[in-house]
């Protein structure tokens, strides 16, 4: 709390050092560790595949006869609410067309910039940032159900350094992951309150687009959020989450009904398969022969670092739902069915705001530079039919996720800063959010979005350095507990009285399903 309120405190009144020192912090990162975060992330996508392949794909989060806490339905609201929801309403049509006019590599304003533009922003919101999710929201819920260890990002480190884990290294870890968090969560506050602030900008025309509006959108959301704190997670989070998700997909459906539907499902056949082709070229390119860094590092660093700082947030609260389900069933849940709405997300929002853009003789793009990237879901959303409402349910949606994430981000902070309780009290929830509200404020007051991107980019990288050891750590766990089990299995083998006792329980097990499916005519088929 003293290192954040010392930052805000700092923010507020010398904005303009503040800026100053990030960019010569961030230029320096981003310069000299590109390729950190570039090889960390991949490797999260091949630690990932290598749980859901290997050995370990059965182990269960919990007892062997835990449950799953939440339905199919709910545990998916609640992971592209706290994931993502705001950067896709933010990107949805912004980073498709930015792409179109300033591309990787293709000529711009070509069809061959209008692939592109797909393909890399599905790049940076396809499994990289997912990847690193399930890889510590698996550890956290790993530890934490299986092992009853504490909620704390520290406890996945104890199989690495033993009890110093409960000691002044693992305050020191923690202390990082609620920096880290903090951040993360201020810096998708800030692109909600700015996205707000032009929605309603651009609708009403006494309403102007400035600080002070975003300083008092973030107020009010502010109030809303810790409203919803004092419901607890199992009532406010999970109806916004559900609301976020109904509203969601209400709005995308309703654009993909208005527009070329045919176009938009090939689009997202064509990107995806685009994607899966070139995503080796795409992770690992750094331009070195070309010296060409500006969308490097304007894009593709700033998303991984911005998963990376998200990810003690997000893998906490993934964490928190999941207890019950296995490991295979985990990460292919936390990344494959994400990706997937992303993809066709985009394809819809994509398609949609490019072809406008191109029709109307690049409008969305000039008014992105006269007045900023926010505007870019109004501007095409005016064209639409009906657009008073539509942009109306736009606001609302954006306000849903904006108070989802402030108030899961809360309630993260509270269990990271209470010994890892899984329902902090309300106090420290309201203490976390003033917080939050704060440093989302100084970080716009300082810089506007920039300062926004630069924070995240700092914040994520000490925090990266620290995922290669929970890595490791999760890894020797998992192949400790596997040897266990493959040792008490084989015991249970040699044993007679245990074949036994087993014999009975398949005699009664074989005469439960005779009464219910009386047609199997041997074992094997019952």
């Amino acid at each position: 709390m003293a290192i954040v309120l010392v930052f805000i405190i700092w923010g507020a009144f010398f904005p303009s050092n503040v800026e100053y020192v990030l960019g010569l912090i961030d230029g320096f990162i981003s310069d000299t560790f590109g390729w950190f975060y570039l090889l960390v992330t991949t490797g999260f996508i091949v630690l990932a595949l290598f749980l859901i392949f290997g050995p370990y794909g059965k182990i269960k989060l919990g007892k062997p006869d835990d449950k799953p806490e939440y339905s199919y339905f709910t545990w998916f609201a609640f992971l592209f609410t706290a994931g993502m929801g705001v950067g896709l309403v933010f990107y949805g049509v912004t980073e498709p067309v930015t792409h179109y006019y300033s591309p990787s590599s293709a000529d711009p304003e070509t069809t061959a910039a209008a692939e592109e533009s797909m393909q890399y922003t599905l790049f940076h919101w396809g499994f990289h940032p997912w990847a690193t999710y399930a890889v510590l929201a698996l550890a956290l819920a790993y530890f934490k159900f299986r092992h009853r260890a504490p909620a704390l990002i520290s406890s996945i480190f104890a199989p690495l350094i033993g009890d110093r884990s409960k000691g002044g290294l693992g305050v020191a870890i923690d202390t990082l992951a609620v920096f880290a968090t903090v951040f993360g969560i201020a810096t998708s506050l800030g692109l909600g309150a700015t996205q707000i602030t032009a929605g309603l900008s651009f609708t009403f025309d006494g309403i102007p687009n400035t600080l002070v509006t975003n300083l008092i959108v973030i107020l009010i959301i502010t109030l809303l959020f810790m409203l919803s704190a004092t419901t607890g997670i199992n009532r406010g989070i999970r109806y916004l989450s559900w609301t976020n998700i109904v509203l969601a997909v209400a709005l995308m459906l309703f654009v993909f009904i208005l527009g070329s539907s045919v176009q938009m499902i090939e689009s997202f056949t064509t990107t995806l398969g685009n994607y899966i082709q070139n995503l080796p070229n795409m992770t690992f390119g750094m331009n070195a022969f070309t010296g060409d860094r500006e969308f490097l590092n304007s894009w593709t660093l700033f998303y991984w670092s911005w998963w990376i700082g998200w990810s003690p947030f997000v893998g906490t609260f993934i964490a928190r739902v999941s207890r019950g389900r296995t490991i295979r069933e985990f990460v292919i849940g936390v990344t494959a069915i994400p990706v997937l709405f992303s993809a066709f997300w985009f394809s819809v929002f994509g398609i949609a705001g490019l072809e406008m853009d191109v029709a109307e003789g690049g409008v969305i793009h000039q008014l992105m530079n006269e007045m900023g990237n926010e505007v870019a879901l109004f501007a095409f959303l005016e064209s639409q039919p009906l657009a008073a409402v539509i942009i109306g349910i736009a606001v609302l949606l954006i306000s849903c996720f904006f108070i989802t994430s402030a108030d899961s981000g809360t309630f993260v902070l509270g269990m990271l800063t209470t010994g890892g309780k899984l329902n902090p009290g309300m106090s420290v929830k309201v203490i976390w959010g003033i917080v939050l509200a704060g440093t989302a404020a100084v970080l716009l007051w300082s810089g506007g979005l920039n300062a926004l991107q630069m924070a995240m980019l700092i914040a994520a990288f000490p925090f990266a350095i620290l995922m290669i050891f929970m890595c490791i750590s999760l890894l020797k766990a998992l192949k400790n507990e596997h040897g266990i089990l493959m040792m008490e299995h084989k015991q249970r083998e040699h044993d007679p009285e245990f074949r036994e006792s087993q014999q009975k329980e398949l005699r009664k097990m074989r005469k439960g399903f005779k009464k219910t499916l009386p047609d199997a005519e041997d074992d094997r088929e019952l």
